[in-house]
């Protein structure tokens, strides 16, 4: 029993040198970055909706998927702010499968850490050279975030990964939203702890250093569904929830209070098509309830160009190999239906 060191992977100093992002889309991402921000903050009244594929396996599909993200992006940014999932890392429940691009940049090769750190940059900055839009990522590994963080709009941190130290502590070194989802536990208190950990300043062990960080006031919750002792999925996107989360908030000393709502994962039972029904049911919790419409600020779609999933070698343009997504037309169709219920 050891580790086998393969190779030293590429410094994100020597990545960013390798694939700088242009002045341009420098520029871009600042706009973007505050538009953002100002809805956190509750200095915007638009509505982030954070929407794509549960992982991001291939450039073309996913930066085609972006762009027709763009497209939509123009017609309702009045009202709304589209961040595409670019999902790079893929936790998996039991260690087995695709763990994401960064591990595989070709899903039915071996993996390769060193041309997966390269793969995630890459299509990152395509999607943002082609369409202008700034996308999230999970951050699954905290040590991956300095590869990536002059790209990233915002970041979500699993259900898995909220109750680490590690990240809540990485998360207060960022500048930019981050959304702390709850455990699958379904606990608030350990997901609010959480974002109590991510506003707070720290120090602490980071890739080889004694780092202080300043905090980030931009952290918030994310409603995600959870599993009770049976296994089985508990939802909580209902309005007594979301009250439950409002009160919960109050009666804590934290800045910017806000809450996201995953429609899929627990809260869907993994039903793909049952999103735009709970997306619906949550705006019309915002409507009968100016504290809800005050705290939720966003939500989240599993979305690709092909509805459903499949399996790896049946290549399928445009269609998950990990969690089913909504198709392209379906959510189309939801983001004007958001629009018009904001």
């Amino acid at each position: 029993m050891s580790f086998k060191f393969i190779q030293e992977v590429i410094s994100p100093k020597e990545l960013k040198k390798a694939y700088p992002m242009p002045e341009r889309d420098v520029l871009r991402k600042k706009e973007r970055d505050r538009q953002i921000k100002d809805v956190i903050t509750g200095a915007s009244d638009k509505f982030l909706v954070i929407i794509g594929p549960c992982s991001a396996d291939n450039e073309d599909s996913v930066c085609d998927y972006v762009s027709r993200l763009a497209k939509v992006q123009s017609k309702v940014e009045d009202k709304l702010i589209l961040i595409p999932r670019i999902y790079t890392n893929k936790p998996r429940t039991t260690g087995e499968g695709y763990k994401g691009i960064v591990h595989q940049p070709n899903p039915e090769k071996e993996p390769d850490l060193q041309e997966g750190i390269i793969a995630m940059r890459k299509m990152h900055l395509r999607a943002i050279a082609e369409t202008g839009l700034t996308a999230a990522d999970e951050m699954l590994y905290p040590e991956n975030w300095p590869y990536v963080e002059d790209i990233l709009s915002y970041v979500a941190v699993g259900a898995r990964s909220v109750e680490d130290q590690q990240h809540r502590l990485t998360i207060s070194g960022m500048d930019v939203p981050a959304g702390m989802k709850n455990p699958t536990s379904g606990d608030f208190s350990v997901m609010l702890n959480s974002v109590v950990a991510a506003q707070a300043s720290h120090t602490f062990l980071y890739r080889q250093w004694e780092v202080e960080t300043s905090g980030n006031p931009l952290a918030h919750t994310v409603l995600r569904g959870a599993m009770n002792k049976h296994g089985q999925s508990i939802t909580n996107y209902h309005y007594e929830d979301l009250m439950r989360l409002v009160n919960m908030y109050q009666e804590r000393d934290l800045q910017n209070p806000a809450i996201i709502v995953d429609s899929n994962h627990a809260n869907s039972n993994k039903n793909y098509k049952e999103q735009p029904r709970i997306i619906k049911e949550v705006l019309h919790s915002r409507k009968i309830s100016s504290d809800i419409a005050n705290y939720v600020k966003g939500v989240m779609i599993e979305s690709y160009i092909e509805g459903g999933s499949q399996k790896i070698n049946e290549h399928i343009y445009g269609k998950s190999i990990t969690d089913p997504c909504l198709g392209w037309e379906e959510s189309e169709k939801l983001i004007y239906t958001i629009a018009d219920n904001v």
